[in-house]
């Protein structure tokens, strides 16, 4: 694969010889701006309708007749809105706002059609997010877990992930580029496992195999819809940014692969731990135990990767937003993984089960690692696919404020999870709990309202044209834009 040679400054004649796999992402070619622009606005101003469902279910914890007892607004049909719709409505639009600028460059070659991106994003944005919020809140739905969405809505999201199967792979299959760079490799293994995996999820434990065998099935669901389809696109995503920004390559192609192939082995079989001490065989829960332990281990090697690609360049890191969102959606990566490695023990999950301590670590995954990381490849790509800069003021504002109520919450969530975990043990009844945790759940609607500000000051970066002093500025030697070619290049497997 032909690469790119690092920063000037450190191009000596020793960056002349092959470096296998330590390489740049190869330079830009033509994006599909528009497409990319479409799911990034939509993405960030349906968050917000999910956003407002989270709310609205964490404020009905500590004031039950909130918005009254119309049957549409009670807790279980907003809790699977904002689910469904942090995954739908926001992440996979984050994914595939992100793929239309990546997926072209890392492949050399256009994405399959225009209008069927097209078609695309009006199926997903309104026959898959806007149908099935509609569906959940007027009662109908399925009882699989990450799968609440009605069947009907399932066959169109079906359909639809097929559509971007073919609409990102396509340019691979075009004669691409000599090699795959990393992030090519997480975008095919998203877009071919995933398919797979949302048939054998959201059908055959509802209509083939119901019971245990079901449980099963829709524990491998569960865990796959993160693990192979939220984690991999948002690792392409890391990958691609942090040389990209940096102009250095990753670190260790070896510690690439063993954190890849860990990914692919490991995480199919995590999703049993959900169903420690059910009546799914031990022997397959214990496998999931094992699998979650040696997760945790292939999640600080992969880390350890992306960070130590940033050596040297805090200063860089500070200054330049997009790259700070990913650097710290790598480290809630990190924190997150070994957290699921942690509670997936047996004497773990006997205390924590049920618990806000999981409602803690789900949001450090959905709203930290993932969301963190999307967030910072919209900012990177943002200046190319809409012509313009963003407005830095609002996204570093943006930043810190989404930084400091993520931590308030989970850090909340975790503390009162294992409030709530003592007090059970010690034979508390359930309603102790609930009175002992209220303060908690207060705070958590407060840190969850000023993530949502977050995301509004986002959207305001975005799309306020900012003026010259409303630009960043990266230090003396920072990489400042891209492509890299003029600084020369190397050749890597």
């Amino acid at each position: 694969m032909t690469v790119h040679a690092p920063p000037p400054e450190t191009a000596t004649a020793t960056t002349a010889t092959p470096v296998v796999g330590t390489h740049l992402p190869p330079e830009p070619t033509s994006v599909e701006s528009d497409l990319a622009r479409a799911h990034a606005i939509a993405g960030l101003v349906l968050l917000l309708g999910a956003a407002a469902f989270g709310i609205m279910v964490a404020t009905k914890f500590t004031a039950p007749q909130f918005l009254g007892d119309r049957a549409a607004l009670t807790w279980g049909r907003l809790r699977f809105a904002h689910t469904q719709g942090i995954l739908y409505a926001w992440l996979m639009n984050g994914f595939f706002a992100f793929a239309y600028y990546a997926v072209p460059t890392l492949s050399g070659r256009p994405v399959l059609s225009r209008a069927l991106g097209w078609w695309l994003f009006w199926i997903w944005n309104v026959g898959v997010v806007l149908l099935g919020w509609v569906m959940v809140l007027s009662g109908t739905s399925q009882s699989v877990e990450w799968g609440e969405f009605p069947i009907v809505v399932d066959v169109i999201t079906l359909g639809a992930f097929l559509g971007f199967v073919a609409q990102f792979l396509a340019p691979y299959l075009r004669r691409p580029r000599a090699g795959l760079y990393v992030a090519s490799w997480y975008y095919a293994l998203a877009l071919t496992f995933t398919p797979v995996a949302f048939v054998i999820g959201q059908f055959v434990p509802e209509y083939f195999a119901p019971g245990a065998i079901g449980a099963i099935l829709s524990g491998l669901w569960i865990h796959d819809a993160v693990g192979l389809l939220v984690t991999p696109m948002s690792l392409a995503i890391a990958y691609y940014v942090i040389p990209a920004v940096t102009g250095r390559p990753i670190f260790s192609h070896f510690m690439s692969l063993t954190g890849f192939w860990g990914l692919v082995f490991f995480y199919p079989l995590n999703g049993i731990h959900h169903y420690v001490f059910s009546p799914i065989p031990m022997h397959t829960q214990q496998i999931a135990i094992m699998a979650s332990i040696f997760m945790g281990l292939t999640v600080i090697v992969l880390v350890a990767n992306l960070l130590l690609s940033l050596r040297g360049c805090a200063r860089l890191t500070m200054s330049n937003v997009a790259l700070r969102f990913v650097w710290v959606g790598t480290v809630f990566y990190l924190l997150v993984s070994l957290q699921g490695s942690f509670q997936a023990a047996m004497p773990v999950q006997e205390q924590i089960h049920f618990t806000d301590f999981v409602i803690g670590h789900s949001h450090l995954a959905m709203a930290g690692f993932a969301t963190f990381i999307i967030i910072g490849g919209i900012l990177h790509a943002w200046p190319r696919i809409a012509g313009r800069p963003f407005h830095a003021r609002y996204a570093h504002w943006a930043f810190w404020v989404a930084t400091i109520a993520l931590v308030t919450m989970v850090g909340d969530l975790t503390i009162v999870g294992m409030q709530q975990a003592g007090m059970w043990i010690s034979g508390a009844s359930w309603i102790d709990s609930v009175v002992a945790s209220r303060s908690a759940w207060m705070i958590r609607t407060v840190s969850g309202t000023f993530l949502a500000v977050a995301f509004v000051l986002l959207l305001v970066a975005l799309l306020r044209r900012p003026g010259a002093e409303d630009t960043e500025e990266a230090p003396a030697g920072a990489v400042t834009s891209e492509p890299v070619a003029a600084r020369g290049a190397v050749v890597s497997a």
